[in-house]
């Protein structure tokens, strides 16, 4: 009996004469290859398509396209791990024809190439379009932050400098009265030597001109925080606190999860997202109208009536933001509107007429207001003012209420979102090790999303397809 024994290590072997042997025909790389070279590098605009007449040959662009997507398909997103894959990976190996480019060479091709690689995310996505692999009705769009190349303590707000500020204020007031002490008592052991007491002060005097530069530059560009390291990223909210982040947008088609669209942000919250990204979804289905479902992170008057400009029809919930709700007084929503009356009818059966219309951020807002609040013994429930009840109403708020009945009267929209939208986020993050990202400046991210989303629908199309299929479908 015993246990099954490997073959002995210096016992001669005759490998098969062909790499290519190794690889079967069911092998993804076999389909990666292909599409590499189904595409137009020239036309997509990477760096040295065309070979230079004179001076030492470069890589082939193809080569190391290869490269990164491969990486990307099996969590090796670092040049360096790239360099070390192409040695001793033999699917690497016959992808790259034993090719080893060095990690600068690699480093070097995604950080010049970072518009041409959103494009081939682009191509594979119209393949995929090609393949009827997309329903063309329904998108759920969604945001996560991906950590940036920028710790927390290189990133600084204006509240962040002028507390640091203070603090440093008060340690050379501290330090400055030990040095007096030590001046006038200098035969007592008890205070800190002189010497080193005056580096401190010139340590943290330096540091609060460095702090004072920072502070001087936010104010002179207006932006409310600074990040040193990536200057593009920001500070922002995550489940685990804040972090140094940028925020990534997807937009999932309803029938196998596949991302249809991406983006890179830095701006901390999803409010103004949802337009911009519903419509380049809609251009890239090639649909004449589109159903598209967001959380409540996405509800913003705006970006809903762009949508239905654009013919994009909308599922956004309201959130629960009243102050009023909180306290137990009446909010808008137990105030009914007679459109035909251009009224409000509150809670007490009274009517809130139209009286003014102003600008308030852009936006045309109307004042609705009663004068029966005095005498109304329901005031103590629906406001804490002395004044009557006022109820504001923006122009096309019948937008955001039609959206509203949409909602209640297709109640399972929000559960679709959850299970559409947050798959391939987890998928990315967890299953591809690329919660993260390597490189800096929102244009080089973008780029290194793109790679992600490219793996994870390639992942997709192989498990719903077939690489056979896929393989055929370029040949």
């Amino acid at each position: 009996m015993g246990y099954i024994r490997g073959m002995d290590r210096q016992q001669a072997v005759l490998f098969p004469e062909a790499i290519d042997d190794f690889i079967t025909e069911a092998n993804p790389v076999r389909f990666l290859d292909v599409f590499v070279d189904s595409l137009d590098l020239v036309a997509l605009g990477f760096e040295r398509s065309v070979p230079a007449e004179t001076g030492r040959p470069g890589y082939d662009p193809a080569d190391l396209l290869r490269l990164y997507v491969y990486g990307y398909l099996h969590r090796i997103r670092s040049s360096r791990r790239l360099e070390a894959e192409a040695g001793r990976n033999l699917e690497l190996m016959w992808l790259l024809r034993r090719l080893r480019p060095d990690f600068k060479t690699i480093a070097d091709f995604r950080k010049n190439n970072a518009a041409a690689l959103r494009k081939v995310c682009r191509e594979f996505t119209l393949l995929c379009k090609r393949l009827e692999l997309f329903s063309g009705e329904l998108v759920a769009i969604d945001g996560s932050k991906f950590r940036a190349v920028n710790s927390r303590e290189r990133n600084f707000t204006k509240a962040k400098i002028e507390k640091l500020l203070k603090q440093i204020e008060e340690r050379i007031d501290g330090y400055l009265w030990a040095l007096e002490e030590t001046d006038r008592e200098e035969a007592c052991t008890a205070h800190p030597d002189a010497e080193a007491l005056k580096g401190k002060i010139a340590a943290l005097r330096e540091r609060k001109e460095e702090y004072g530069k920072i502070h001087a530059q936010m104010q002179a560009s207006g932006e409310d925080q600074v990040s040193l390291t990536d200057p593009q990223s920001r500070s922002m909210k995550t489940r685990g606190g804040t972090d140094v982040c940028y925020n990534a947008q997807i937009a999932v088609d309803a029938k196998h999860k596949l991302i249809v669209e991406n983006d890179v942000t830095n701006a901390a919250t999803d409010t103004d997202q949802l337009s911009a990204l519903a419509k380049q979804a809609k251009e890239v289905l090639a649909v004449e109208a589109l159903e598209v479902v967001a959380d409540r992170g996405y509800y913003h008057g705006a970006e809903v009536k762009e949508c239905e400009e654009a013919g994009i029809t909308v599922y956004v919930a309201k959130p629960l933001t009243s102050a009023n709700e909180a306290r137990g007084l009446f909010t808008k929503e137990d105030f009914v509107y007679e459109a035909e009356q251009d009224a409000y009818r509150c809670p007490a059966g009274e009517r809130l007429v139209f009286r003014f219309e102003t600008v308030e951020k852009g936006r045309q807002i109307r004042y609705y207001r009663t004068s029966a609040c005095g005498r109304c013994p329901m005031k103590a429930q629906c406001t804490r003012n002395k004044a009557d009840r006022r109820i504001t109403r923006w122009k096309d708020e019948h937008l955001l209420e039609a959206m509203a009945q949409r909602l209640r009267e297709k109640p399972e929209m929000m559960k679709k979102r959850k299970a559409l939208a947050e798959h391939p986020f987890g998928t990315i993050k967890r299953g591809m090790d690329a919660g993260y990202f390597l490189t800096k400046g929102t244009l080089k991210v973008r780029a290194e999303f793109s790679l992600s989303v490219l793996a994870y629908n390639l992942k997709r199309a192989i498990t719903i397809l077939g690489v056979p299929r896929l393989m055929a479908a370029l040949a």
